[in-house]
């Protein structure tokens, strides 16, 4: 017997011990409680459907627009509210003009203004965004605003607040939209609606819906926004946020209400994470409506080193808060995070140890006396298989029925289909972003620092304290965003060509010597 069939057998004993089958079902209780989260969230997207299947049949073939035909009156239309729709641009990739198109030719009934701000002139979607609204100069109320360098927070949230300093006076509700949001037709009259029923809506929010590109780095991005999806999918109250998809009232920000414009100013770095703070401080309230689902497709070259950066992003930003408590609720999505991550995937790593036992077990003749093997390590990795099995299914059916309710949602637009979707990737994505979670949330918590599109970001006490930009060079600075492969300088440079590997180790050398490395 080799040392390997040794080491197998050892192993193989050690995780039939209690605490071992302990963690084994635990992860298998974790694989059915996330199933069970995303059967209610398919059942909430799946009501909407039947309600707009039964407005069709009524007579009311708009019911994508919305399901009282009466609300689509001319009478009705002229006493919506101003919206005023802010854009916060960086860079230009294969999927904005597409979704730009989509948030301005929207059908919002009421008087409607778009904003796109951008840093400078010199950003590669100043030119592409003032083309397509020049295509549209005689039929939409758009225009791009030129909002400087930050100095006190990040890019995004001073280009946002640039924005809310240019609407229009008259407006009664802002809507910040990311670039890479493909809205429906009647996504902002949804919203806008819901706020007009309940003024004491805070924020009304929303969720992407990805469509991975075929990497095994899309699969991870779609992997880790679907447990984030069930927060979403209530129908209602919701404590979660996605700064992607955010309507709020104007006066907030003008009256600086419940310090929204000085919070985000004064070092803030994330504009969900700080807005849903002080929403849980002064407890207002935070609404989805089933219909806020959009579609969001992710660059065809995502490879995995840009998912790596997106993933240090996501969770840089529980070292971001506001507030003592606010700290606390970090601190402790933090630790259940990452227990919650490895405690998923080190289930997976017993089972392979079983299974290799058994197959050597079974496949070489070894005397009885000559070693023993428990074959209670084989109904571990049954029982595992079956919840996973439980939790693709679950997750292949919410993805199926959001599919289903984007297209409803989108009569015009193309078609999306399940048909692309890799569930083998879908399974290893789970593996490698539980794995790689933990890792990426330590690696913040020491450096607190970030590279956020070209801009290093410094925090103290949950704030930004500094701010570095660097020119373009050959060695600094990205060339590429994350998620939707946009170009961030005028020139289009190379998509990056360093493995994951490469650029984990680059990060990881930053714990030592943060100045050195910028990308």
């Amino acid at each position: 017997m080799s040392s390997l069939d040794l080491l197998l057998f050892s192993l193989s004993r050690v995780f039939c011990s209690p605490i071992a089958v302990f963690f084994q079902i635990q992860g298998c209780l974790i694989c059915l409680t996330l199933a069970l989260g995303w059967a209610c969230a398919a059942y909430v997207r799946n009501r909407e459907i039947k309600q707009m299947k039964d407005c069709m049949k009524n007579g009311n073939s708009f019911s994508f627009l919305s399901h009282d035909i009466n609300e689509l009156e001319h009478s009705y239309q002229l006493n919506l509210p101003r919206v005023t729709v802010i854009m916060p641009l960086k860079g230009f990739g294969e999927h904005n003009l597409h979704n730009w198109r989509s948030q301005i030719t929207c059908l919002y009934g009421g008087p409607i203004e778009f904003l796109f701000v951008v840093e400078s002139t010199e950003d590669p979607a100043y030119h592409a965004v003032s083309r397509l609204i020049a295509e549209f100069e005689d039929h939409v109320d758009a225009k791009v605003v030129v909002a400087g360098l930050s100095t006190t927070c990040s890019q995004k949230i001073h280009n946002q607040l640039v924005g809310v300093e240019t609407m229009h006076k008259d407006s009664k509700y802002v809507l910040f939209l990311d670039d890479d949001v493909r809205l429906h037709p009647g996504s902002i009259g949804a919203l806008t609606r819901e706020m007009e029923k309940n003024p004491e809506i805070f924020i009304q929010t929303g969720y992407p819906l990805d469509l991975p590109s075929g990497s095994l780095g899309s699969y991870c991005i779609y992997e880790y926004h679907m447990p984030c999806s069930m927060g979403f999918a209530t129908g209602g109250k919701t404590f979660f946020l996605w700064g992607g998809c955010m309507m709020m009232h104007a006066d907030d920000f003008r009256q600086d209400r419940y310090g929204v414009v000085s919070g985000l100013k004064d070092g803030g770095y994330s504009d969900d994470m700080t807005l849903a703070a002080i929403s849980g401080a002064h407890k207002r309230l935070i609404t989805s409506p089933p219909v806020a689902v959009f579609p969001h497709p992710l660059a065809s070259d995502l490879n995995f080193g840009r998912y790596w950066n997106y993933l240090r992003k996501q969770t840089f930003v529980l070292e971001s808060y506001t507030t003592n408590v606010n700290w606390i609720m970090n601190r402790a999505l933090f630790t259940t995070h990452c227990y919650l991550s490895w405690g998923f995937v080190a289930p997976y790593f017993m089972a392979m140890i079983h299974v290799a036992a058994a197959l050597r077990f079974y496949n070489k003749e070894f005397f009885p006396e000559e070693i023993t093997y428990n074959s209670g390590g084989l109904l571990l990795v049954t029982i595992l298989a079956i919840c996973t099995l439980v939790e693709l299914l679950s997750m292949w059916n919410l993805t199926r029925i959001e599919v289903q309710l984007c297209n409803m949602l989108s009569p015009e637009a193309p078609q999306l289909s399940l048909a692309s979707y890799n569930w083998c990737l879908v399974f290893i994505a789970m593996l490698v972003d539980n794995f790689l979670y933990p890792v990426s949330a330590f690696r913040s918590h020491l450096s607190q620092s970030i590279n956020w599109s070209g801009i290093r970001y410094y925090l103290k006490d949950g704030k930004i304290s500094k701010i570095e930009r660097t020119q373009r060079s050959k060695d600094m600075g990205p060339v590429f965003t994350d998620l939707g492969g946009k170009h961030l300088y005028g020139k289009k440079g190379m998509p990056t060509r360093g493995s994951f590997l490469s650029s984990l180790s680059r990060s990881l050398a930053q714990w030592h010597q943060p100045k050195k490395f910028d990308n």
